[in-house]
């Protein structure tokens, strides 16, 4: 396909996402499956305009004047990618697969046409309008920033298993994709984000990965699961452990001691984590695998030092890796995770010995899924306090969190830790370390 096809499909794509409002990954799915002339490199460059588009949707509609999927992707490919109005023109009309020619008013636009400067936060920063509060309130003056930050593309970031390998072993082996250490995680590797219609690296079909050597998990999740550990513990407890990321990191942390008990109350969720074990080489992780009319977890009650609750929520610090999530984001569902962080949140602390402690984590950086969940926990459970995020941040690091990083509440001493693209160069996580008083 040449490029004109691959616009075309872009639109098309971007209009079944409009009328069915269901995730990108289903309706590219499903258009390779019925187009199956097109090429893995064909799919990948309609996949990158598609997400590209979905990152910036709100400022390129101000730009061009109309949210049409069409608009949308021609001011992508222009604005974003490079492409110069009169080279598109060339290649619409030499493409029959190419869309229809550009309008007079189109060709205005995409040459010219600007952001407005009285334009509101949330067409600059790319984000929702109904969340533009709740940003304003996390962020304050910096909210444009912060969004731009959750607007761009994500690098592939590495863990890599201690258990198994070390970081220059396996940073020696992916010279190929310029992979380098990330900045703060001591396991960490980067592999830089690829620009325009170019494909990423494919690490998963490396053989360091199959044999365990590494695992892909953003930055920002590798130091939250560092955290967690950095107080140690022989009992642990990953209450809502999905497939297992922050598990396996839990364990090479700990350095394959103690026990780690994975639990999440949808067994769906687990995924391929026993292949993943297995991979990994950890020997210290029990799946407590949920059943009905049964506390699989009654046993662990008050006998846990740590409990990992990373918590259900709306996935807003991912919207890198997930653009359409973000425009798909309802008020309805902000307020059904709210409950539900807040249900495991009182669930965990049963399990939570004297003295032991909740490490609290979302991929979040709305303020009422993180700070204010926080501040009603504690208040509904007097024997926690809140711990030292920002401390442990500089002992898993060896450096100090950025001063925008940490948070604190109205009263009491202890500190939060928010990490964003603008400020770590992380997907968007919180941290809160919840101590039992012994």
């Amino acid at each position: 396909m040449r490029d004109g096809g691959r616009i075309a499909a872009a639109i098309e794509v971007l209009g079944d996402v409009e009328r069915t409002r269901r995730p990108v990954q289903d309706a590219l799915k499903d258009w390779g499956l019925t187009h199956r002339f097109a090429g893995s490199k064909d799919r990948s460059a309609i996949g990158n305009l598609v997400f590209d588009v979905l990152r910036r949707r709100a400022s390129l509609a101000a730009i061009m004047g109309s949210d049409s999927p069409r608009a949308l992707a021609l001011a992508a490919a222009v604005r974003l990618w490079g492409r110069g109005v009169g080279s598109l023109e060339t290649l619409f009309a030499e493409d029959k697969f190419a869309p229809p020619s550009l309008t007079e008013d189109e060709r205005s636009a995409l040459s010219s046409g600007t952001v407005p400067a009285d334009a509101p936060d949330w067409v600059k920063g790319d984000y929702p309008e109904w969340l533009a509060a709740s940003l304003a309130r996390a962020f304050g003056d910096r909210v444009v920033e912060e969004g731009e930050a959750l607007a761009g593309r994500a690098d592939v970031d590495l863990r890599v298993n201690t258990l198994k390998s070390e970081r220059e072993q396996v940073l020696a082996g992916l010279t190929h994709l310029k992979a380098e250490p990330c900045r703060w995680s001591p396991v960490g590797i980067r592999i830089p984000a690829v620009d325009g219609d170019l494909r990423p690296g494919h690490v998963s079909s490396d053989l360091a990965y199959k044999r365990g050597w590494f695992e892909v998990q953003d930055e920002g999740s590798q130091l939250a699961a560092l955290i967690a550990a950095a107080g140690g513990g022989r009992q642990v407890v990953d209450l809502c452990a999905g497939a297992g990321g922050k598990t396996l990191a839990l364990s090479a942390a700990l350095g394959n001691h103690g026990q780690i008990y994975a639990y999440d109350s949808d067994k769906r969720r687990f995924g391929d984590i026993l292949d993943r074990i297995d991979r990994s080489g950890s020997r210290n992780i029990q799946i407590r695998e949920p059943r009905r009319d049964q506390d699989v977890l009654g046993d662990l009650a008050g006998k846990s030092d740590l409990v990992l609750v990373d918590a259900p929520c709306t996935g807003s610090g991912t919207w890198r890796r997930r653009p359409d999530a973000k425009w798909r984001l309802a008020p309805g569902a902000l307020d059904i995770r709210l409950k539900e962080q807040a249900a495991v949140l009182d669930n965990a602390v049963r399990l939570v010995r004297a003295g032991g402690r909740i490490v609290y984590i979302t991929c979040s950086v709305l303020p009422e899924e993180n700070e204010a969940q926080i501040a009603a926990f504690l208040a509904r459970t007097p024997d926690f306090s809140l711990g030292d995020a920002a401390a442990a941040f500089a002992t898993v690091t060896g450096r100090d969190a950025p001063d925008l990083t940490r948070l604190r509440l109205e009263d009491g001493e202890g500190s939060m830790l928010r990490l964003t693209p603008a400020l770590t160069g992380t997907d968007g996580f919180f941290v809160a370390i919840l101590n039992r008083a012994a």
